[in-house]
């Protein structure tokens, strides 16, 4: 799908790991150009963001990301039980600096290897010892309880208050019919879909890439039922829509999209994160990786955050060794307040 679809900023190489002449790992790196983007995103205007701007595109605008910089949560690589995970990140940390030495022309400013769990950064911290490790916004995970068999079960255990907010969300939506998108149907709706992702996209604090218009329709006719995608119609018109990728027993939330004005009206977003949820517990999935914007509403309805960490290395001494300030000065900052919405 990625080498079908990929962002016009981005270029995907594959790592192979193979011990005695025998694929035993995989891996996904991603170079991205952003001296490609028009712009990082639109939402905020301010001196910190156009300095922030501009640092990027002068001296952090060519990354090679170690990891799914279009997924939250730990998609590097698969290994199998044939090499331990310290060998493989051995091998890795070589591949990637041997990976570096292709970029000749389009010099790496940034490597950055991306969300890992706790358990696998405690082996990393060793082997990527002179990167620099940070932890940015978090992960949310929703986890499905083993007694929820249906919504109801999901609904019943929420406290007075966000049982409320349910009701309240479900009613606003009485007029909006929701339909499941075949390959065919999302290729006739391209247009509009682009125009209700980019209207979101554009609005993000950053973005360090935008999906090709062709991207959900590679992406449903690759994996097929493993991608879900799911439009909201108003009087025949889509207004918003979300995807989902089916990953093992979990399941991840992709992108989505849907006009401003009607999403405040009808609770659109809200009620989407309901129908994943209703959907997940449904079909005996074991929790939802929300990944991590709109934090505080996806606490809302039950989600907690997860700490992910990173870690990341400048091509330049003297910028690597103030990579540390630098970075918090970048990192765009999202203050919020968790919710507990369950008895």
């Amino acid at each position: 799908m990625l080498e079908q679809s990929s962002p016009k900023n981005m270029r995907c190489y594959y790592i192979g790991l193979f011990k005695d002449n025998h694929l035993v790992g995989v891996v996904l790196t991603q170079f991205l150009n952003l001296n490609l983007l028009n712009h990082f995103g639109d939402r905020d205007n301010c001196l910190k963001t156009s300095v922030r701007n501009f640092v990027f595109k002068n001296y952090c605008s060519h990354v090679l990301f170690v990891g799914n910089n279009m997924l939250t949560g730990q998609n590097a690589f698969v290994i199998s039980d044939e090499i331990s995970m310290t060998d493989s990140l051995e091998i890795l940390r070589d591949a990637v600096n041997e990976l570096k030495t292709i970029f000749i022309k389009e010099k790496i400013h940034l490597t950055v290897f991306k969300d890992f769990d706790e358990a696998t950064s405690t082996i990393i911290d060793k082997i990527l010892a002179d990167y620099y490790k940070f932890s940015t916004q978090p992960n949310m995970i929703f986890s499905i309880a083993d007694d929820w068999k249906t919504e109801t079960d999901y609904v019943n255990s929420l406290t007075k208050k966000y049982r409320d907010q349910y009701k309240r969300a479900r009613k606003k939506i009485a007029t909006i019919e929701k339909k499941k998108l075949s390959c065919e149907d999302i290729k006739f709706h391209e247009a509009t879909i682009n125009e209700l992702y980019n209207h979101v996209a554009q609005n993000a604090p950053f973005n360090t890439f935008f999906l090709a218009e062709n991207h959900f329709y590679e992406f449903k006719k690759s994996i097929e039922d493993n991608f879900l995608f799911y439009g909201y119609f108003l009087n025949d018109k889509m207004i918003g829509f979300n995807t989902l990728v089916k990953n093992g027993d979990a399941m991840d939330t992709y992108f989505l999209g849907y006009d401003e004005t009607i999403q405040r009206e009808k609770m659109l977003y809200l009620n989407m994160l309901y129908d994943m949820i209703g959907y997940s517990i449904k079909k005996g999935f074991k929790e939802i990786i929300f990944a991590r914007t709109a934090l505080e509403i996806k606490s809302s309805v039950g989600a907690k955050p997860k700490e992910m960490f990173g870690y990341i290395k400048h091509s330049n001494k003297i910028i690597d060794f103030m990579i540390a300030k630098l970075f918090v000065f970048l990192e765009p900052k999202t203050a919020w307040h968790q919710r507990h919405p369950f008895k």
